[in-house]
């Protein structure tokens, strides 16, 4: 929680920083409070643009106190606050004084007002296609490119205009820093679209076996070639490009279903998408490049001798490679693991799940929407009182592990807020990256 706190603190102060820095030795006079505030807000909002390069650059560093995840979560928030500050930015000085509106008149400078009416089309489309991907029908990856290079023309743009306008930037050193902002966002991007898939060119991966665990959701076992492979802890995803090579705008997120104390990796995908629904169809010894591990739902971060998992759907594959690893290291520790299905004939690792429940100290409980007349078990869906049912002594003092589908996840979590559970004490992984 300290980590995360400095973060988001840090993250604070790069934002309001370009405020701090206009005013530093700033001695023209003072134009309104609506003209410096519409003003002060194109700093902010600008600020935030370039932040998010930062946020989207997977670095672990940045990312560990959150998990990947949730910081991507953040990405977008922080891109709608961005899109209104710069918009609010342009309202507020057209409305304070109409002189500024000579700043999109093509009559007065063809070449800027082309520039700035171009940004204002320019995020507003990357904000609407981002919102509204799936209902635009926009293929993921081309969606991806676009994302990054209207990002990357508005910090060019805004940067090139306040140092222009030059009301707050008049001193060589001042335009430096943001020229410097400039160069820095470029250099995000090199160092994701080059750097690392020429990295990931190095140690490339093939796929060993393709199998089918239940009715759309195939497993991918990976084998390194030449190489070691990676170092992971259960719970951890990474992001994968197949074809013979990692400049590529395909590269989606899965999680790593195995353990970590066996040779390679198996991703286990359900077919959710145009990309998943061709994982069928991929050939045994076919080429795939990783980027990765990432995240921190992992068993790692847990303090406690029980840990509980409340998982349905896909949302298994964290627990697997969690579960396994415990095996494989003889961890004794005791775990409660919910698991929600539509049906039994759905359930992924249904055999290898009985079969750590009698290895483990652990108690498996699956809860199906769809029972036969024999079933014994659990039905409808995941419930606090179920939850109770199925765990003894305190339940604030246990650990908790929440993935799956997002309906189930609120309940989930609603429900621990409800029983006091302490917010450190609850890990949630969303598989909503992209």
């Amino acid at each position: 929680m300290f980590h995360a706190a400095r973060w988001l603190l840090l993250f604070l102060v790069l934002v309001v920083a370009p405020l701090f820095l206009a005013l530093i030795g700033h001695t023209e006079e003072y134009r309104g409070f609506w003209v410096e505030f519409g003003v002060g807000l194109g700093f902010v909002g600008l600020a935030m643009m370039g932040l998010q390069f930062l946020l989207t650059a997977r670095y672990s560093r940045i990312a560990a106190p959150f998990g990947i995840d949730e910081l991507l979560q953040f990405h977008g928030m922080a891109g709608y606050f961005a899109w209104a500050f710069i918009m609010l930015h342009f309202i507020i000085l057209f409305l304070a004084d109409s002189q500024f509106l000579e700043f999109l008149d093509p009559r007065v400078n063809f070449l800027r007002a082309l520039a700035l009416s171009a940004v204002i089309v320019a995020i507003t489309v990357l904000i609407a296609t981002t919102h509204w991907r799936e209902k635009f029908g926009i293929v993921y990856e081309w969606w991806r490119l676009s994302h990054g290079l209207l990002g990357l023309f508005v910090v060019f743009v805004g940067t090139v205009h306040i140092m222009q306008v030059s009301f707050y930037v008049s001193e060589l050193w001042q335009q430096m820093v943001w020229a410097g902002m400039t160069m820095g966002v470029i250099t995000l991007l090199l160092h994701n679209r080059v750097w690392r898939p020429w990295q990931m060119k190095k140690c490339p991966w093939r796929v060993k076996k393709v199998k089918k665990e239940v009715d759309e959701t195939w497993s991918l076992e990976l084998e390194p070639v030449g190489h070691d492979g990676i170092e992971f802890k259960g719970g951890q995803f990474v992001w994968i490009t197949l074809g013979n090579s990692p400049f590529s705008l395909q590269q989606h997120p899965f999680t790593i279903s195995s353990s970590p104390e066996r040779e390679g990796i198996r991703l286990t995908i359900k077919e959710l998408g145009d990309f998943t629904s061709k994982i069928p169809e991929i050939q045994p010894g076919s080429t795939v490049f990783i980027e990765g591990p990432y995240g921190n739902f992992t068993l790692e971060v847990s303090t406690s001798e029980h840990n509980v998992f409340i998982v349905g759907g896909i949302g298994i594959t964290p627990t697997m490679s969690i579960l396994e690893a415990m095996r494989d290291r003889q961890d004794r520790r005791e775990v409660t693991v919910f698991f929600g299905a539509p049906k039994l004939e759905l359930v992924p690792f249904l055999d290898e799940l009985r079969a750590l429940e009698a290895e483990l100290n652990m108690k498996l409980v699956i809860v199906l929407e769809e029972a036969s007349d024999d079933w014994e078990g659990e039905t409808g869906f995941i419930t606090g009182d179920i939850l109770k049912r199925h765990l003894p002594g305190k339940v604030t003092t246990f650990e908790y592990f929440i993935c799956g589908p997002p309906p189930m996840m609120d309940v989930a979590e609603s429900t621990l807020r409800e029983w006091r559970v302490p917010v450190h004490k609850v890990h949630s992984e969303r598989f909503n990256i992209v």
